[in-house]
């Protein structure tokens, strides 16, 4: 195959850093994104660049790309809480229409897509840690079901393209992931905590702070991602650190990584949020030979720098 590539949510958190390696790796990049939830800050170093192309699209209209196409990455949703609970229909019509119009557009080029599905089809899981076989635990009415269940038929329909129309599919289901360019408004629990520890406010926990999650650094996200879709596995693969640790701890760990003095408040627990999370990534590491090589501490000083330099920015701004 060629190294032609269509990446979709390509201005968000983790579609700008795949840009970046699939550049780095000499692909012809195209990236797309409506920039509802992107910014093109996050890859506006690419634009000066021959094999960097921008097209300012929503995926739930019909995707025309013109001439070859090897690849596709569906990146494209709103991806926390915050975002998915205040654009509920956008949120559905991206996993839905959206991933439709990829598969369509992956069935007339012939060519291999890999579409981003997330941990959170597992819901509150039943299992721990979770692995590929279990089927989850969501609640399709609550307000997290808006996204949860979007993924959820994402997968479906990836797998009957697969099926019926032969087109070759790749499922990634991936963890909690952190780095550079997250939003430091985005709602998820490591850039609200940094905010709040750098900004001297007291940090905020939902319920007792005994739920866990596993947090994976997004440069071995990244190269998770490329080797899934090089490889030859149509099935989905949990992606993701196993390094669990209770959200009450991590809150701790953050105060202790900036110096900060801020103090545990405590909040209710929104409904339906998980109470654990951590992937089994067997498969990963049979499959694709990888696990993370971050551990959580090296991979949080790595992002520290970045949240400083959002949050100056944001003064100055303001």
């Amino acid at each position: 195959m060629g190294n032609r590539i269509l990446i979709t949510g390509a201005a968000g958190f983790l579609g700008s850093h795949l840009c970046d390696k699939f550049i780095d790796k000499g692909f012809d990049v195209i990236a797309m994104d409506n920039l509802l939830t992107g910014k093109l800050d996050n890859i506006k170093h690419l634009f000066p660049l021959k094999n960097f192309k921008f097209y300012h699209h929503d995926v739930t209209k019909f995707i025309h790309i013109p001439g070859q196409l090897d690849y596709i990455l569906h990146f494209a949703s709103p991806a926390s809480p915050i975002d998915y609970l205040k654009m509920p229909i956008q949120t559905l019509k991206v996993g839905s229409l959206g991933t439709l119009h990829c598969l369509g557009l992956a069935k007339n080029k012939k060519c291999r897509i890999l579409v981003a599905s997330t941990s959170e089809i597992y819901g509150d899981p039943e299992i721990h840690p979770q692995h590929e076989e279990y089927w989850g635990h969501v609640n399709p009415v609550g307000p997290r079901g808006v996204y949860d269940e979007a993924k959820r038929f994402q997968e479906a329909i990836t797998t009957a393209y697969n099926s019926y129309h032969g087109v070759d599919t790749r499922i990634a289901r991936i963890f909690n992931t952190y780095g550079s360019r997250m939003r430091i408004d985005d709602g998820r629990a490591l850039p609200t905590f940094m905010y709040q520890a750098l900004s001297k406010k007291d940090i905020t926990i939902y319920g007792d702070g005994s739920q866990t999650r596993s947090f994976c650094y997004i440069d071995d996200l990244v190269e998770g991602i490329y080797r899934l879709l090089l490889s030859d596995h149509s099935l989905p693969v949990n992606l993701g650190n196993p390094e669990e640790i209770s959200i009450r701890d991590f809150a701790q760990e953050i105060i202790d990584l900036t110096g900060s003095r801020s103090k545990i408040v405590y909040d209710v627990l929104p409904l339906n949020d998980p109470q654990q999370r951590q992937p089994d990534i067997s498969k990963a590491k049979a499959i694709l030979n990888w696990e993370p090589r971050y551990s959580r501490s090296e991979g949080l000083k790595k992002t520290l720098a970045y949240f400083r330099q959002a949050i100056d920015k944001q003064k100055v701004e303001d």
